[in-house]
């Protein structure tokens, strides 16, 4: 098993790529705390997988602590962070996008690497010169942004701004840092990246961009943030991973 007995915590796992990542990092021998603000989809994943769920909120202090003393005093310590929760409004006219909506969507997709660094990094200090893992998902909207999605761009681009910043600061503590970007996926925020109503034909016009002619998938994104939590990626930190089908080529 790649991720036998390593701690792993997942934000945003009570749905779409979360739970496919808590799901695949359990198969692979992992011990997964699945976080979400939902915390009856997290108590569901959790169940199924046989993992620990908690609630909270991935942009306040407390929640993100939380999450991080539930691995702790469940497994004693924290291998891997999964930032995968995350957030977006619909696509629109940027100057459209009230100031609430563009607050929230910087809260909880740059506040919350802060929040979480802040209290996953002394955690994996403590690994006895193993270091960790800290893994963010962020989008091909930070490498290749889309029109009407300025600010969610601006937020993934700063995403990976953190995600080359943090892997040159936390080498020497043996703390690998990498993001995976994935391209628009078929999960509960469709309707918000494309704008518009979620048919067959809308489908099409974004298909188009994506050289592979797919939307990204729970498992892709699993598949990628297995590798760079598994020992075989040791050497690998401050990679913006593209799982994107050829769209930012």
């Amino acid at each position: 098993m790649r991720l036998k007995d390593k701690v792993t915590l997942v934000t945003g796992a009570a749905s779409g790529f979360g739970e496919g990542i808590a799901r695949l990092y359990a198969a692979e021998g992992a011990k997964v705390v699945v976080a979400d603000l939902n915390l009856e989809g997290a108590k569901r994943v959790a169940g199924e997988i046989g993992g620990t769920p908690v609630g909270g909120d991935v942009a306040r202090t407390a929640d993100v602590q939380a999450m991080v003393d539930t691995a702790l005093q469940a497994h004693g310590r924290l291998d891997a962070v999964v930032n995968n929760a995350g957030w977006t409004y619909r696509n629109q006219p940027s100057l459209d996008v009230s100031e609430e909506e563009f607050d929230r969507v910087f809260a909880i997709n740059v506040k919350s690497l802060y929040l979480m660094a802040r209290a996953a990094i002394p955690a994996m200090r403590r690994n006895g010169g193993k270091g960790g893992s800290f893994i963010t998902v962020s989008s091909t909207a930070g490498l290749r942004p889309r029109p009407n999605l300025t600010w969610y761009n601006a937020t993934k681009g700063a995403a990976n701004t953190i995600t080359l910043a943090m892997a040159q600061e936390f080498a020497k503590d043996n703390i690998r840092v990498n993001a995976v970007c994935p391209v628009i996926g078929a999960t509960g925020l469709l309707e918000s990246f494309m704008g518009m109503p979620d048919t067959p034909e809308n489908r099409q016009r974004f298909l188009a961009t994506i050289p592979l002619g797919r939307f990204s998938t729970p498992a892709d994104i699993a598949n990628a943030c297995l590798w760079l939590a598994e020992d075989s990626s040791s050497f690998i930190t401050g990679v913006l991973l593209p799982v994107d089908g050829g769209r930012c080529a």
